[in-house]
């Protein structure tokens, strides 16, 4: 019977480089600040740094700088259009509503078309859009997306990208200063492949929710067609290869909303029967 061969400690370890140390320590905290913001309506999720807790007050803040450089039209048949649509579709949405504080005014601005809605429910209707919304239900196509962007969290999520994209090409750049050629490259190709695809999805998955919270208000979502062919007639097409945009193409964008419609219209059914 042979002895046991001795036993050989183990060298030593190697202390980690103080700066894998912090990486490592940089990568936990991080992993306890990311979350998934999951949209309620279509199951769409995305990652956010920011807790929802936040969405309000930053988007509050926000919207009142905006309306500090605006003329907001209190009074008149279009404010309270605004202020009707706006109170169905809250209603429409009261089941995945997580307790913003929902507000909107109408900016008086024609030359400028658009709506937003900030993080927290915070909404704003220039005078510009009417003309192409036309009708109730063409509005609320337009303020149904916006709502659709809060809901979902698109905007803390976006945050949430430039966060990490920023950081990391921070550190890149201090880690190997000689590679600031290859890190600007690398940025735009994010910009490329990650930023303006994301934006598309979520301006699709805006599109998406705002159909169905239209529809459940009991407005036509056939209408939200009709304001994607008006747009598009509008702007003289899709205004260049849709790779390069941070938006889908109006096609795009209709060619969703015909394969959603049997989906809200059975919704708008539903709504009409139960008012």
């Amino acid at each position: 019977m042979h002895a046991p061969a001795p036993t050989v400690p183990p060298p030593p370890a190697r202390p980690r480089p103080i700066r894998a140390r912090r990486w490592r320590r940089a990568a936990g905290v991080l992993a306890l600040l990311v979350a998934c913001a999951t949209n309620p309506i279509t199951g769409k999720s995305g990652m956010v740094l920011l807790p929802i807790e936040q969405d309000t007050p930053l988007g509050a803040a926000a919207f009142q700088e905006v309306l500090a450089t605006e003329k907001v039209i209190t009074s008149g048949p279009d404010a309270a259009l605004v202020k009707r649509v706006m109170d169905r579709l809250v209603v429409a949405a009261k089941d995945v509503d997580p307790g913003f504080e929902w507000e909107v005014v109408l900016i008086d601005n024609p030359g400028t078309a658009n709506a937003f809605c900030l993080p927290g429910g915070k909404m704003a209707v220039y005078t510009g859009i009417l003309p192409i919304t036309q009708n109730e239900a063409g509005l609320a196509v337009v303020m149904g997306h916006e709502i659709g962007h809060a809901l979902a969290r698109h905007g803390a999520q976006r945050v949430s990208q430039a966060m990490i994209t920023q950081g990391a090409a921070e550190a890149l750049s201090a880690a190997k200063p000689d590679w600031g050629g290859y890190i600007q490259t690398g940025l735009v190709g994010i910009n490329l492949l990650v930023s303006m695809p994301f934006g598309r999805s979520q301006e699709l998955d805006a599109d998406h929710t705002g159909l169905i919270l239209m529809a459940r208000a009991g407005y036509d979502p056939r209408e939200a067609t009709r304001f994607w062919g008006r747009m598009a007639a509008m702007t003289g097409g899709d205004g260049g290869p849709e790779f390069l945009s941070t938006h889908p193409s109006h096609q795009t964008r209709i060619q969703q909303m015909e394969a959603l419609m049997p989906q809200a219209l059975e919704l708008q059914e539903r709504a009409q029967a139960g008012s």
